[in-house]
């Protein structure tokens, strides 16, 4: 797709990964953004998964968490065997991904970060997951997205 590429859809290409990306129309500052945004695509919100970067003891660490709850500090903390977990500041989180607020996905960043999938993700066929801009969304199987990142899979989303 021209003018859509990526370094997340470059990083899928690039590996021959199966996916398909689906662009969507939603104001960034829009309020409860990730349903919106699964509105949009036509898909259940819970297939629709945002990626936070975070803080665990110092060192930036990226959720992955359904677009339909919260993040669990605690339980992310655990999960990267830390004591305590942040949010991260914007423009930590935008210099080290390479991506911007609203746009930051879990593959293809600039810098590799540690990541925790949420375990609800290996319930779906497919996931969704920014592709590495506003107005984009990936679609791919959970279990590339796991093995693409590295990532840790445990429950991590406040109910």
């Amino acid at each position: 797709m021209a003018g859509q590429g990526t370094p997340a859809t470059a990083l899928l290409a690039q590996r021959k990964i199966s996916h398909s990306t689906h662009p969507y129309q939603v104001s960034p500052d829009a309020p409860n953004y990730g349903a919106l945004v699964a509105a949009a695509l036509g898909v259940p919100p819970e297939r629709v998964f945002k990626s936070l970067v975070t803080e665990v003891d110092g060192g930036l660490t990226v959720a992955v968490v359904p677009v339909t709850g919260e993040l669990d500090l605690k339980a992310l903390a655990a999960a990267v065997g830390g004591k305590r977990a942040t949010m991260a500041d914007r423009a930590v989180a935008e210099r080290a991904t390479g991506y911007v607020r609203g746009g930051i996905s879990p593959l293809g960043q600039r810098k590799r970060l540690p990541t925790v999938v949420d375990a609800s993700a290996l319930g779906h066929p497919s996931v969704y997951v920014s592709a590495g801009r506003r107005g984009l969304q990936l679609q791919l199987a959970p279990a590339d997205l796991v093995a693409l990142t590295d990532a840790v899979t445990v429950p991590i989303a406040a109910a």
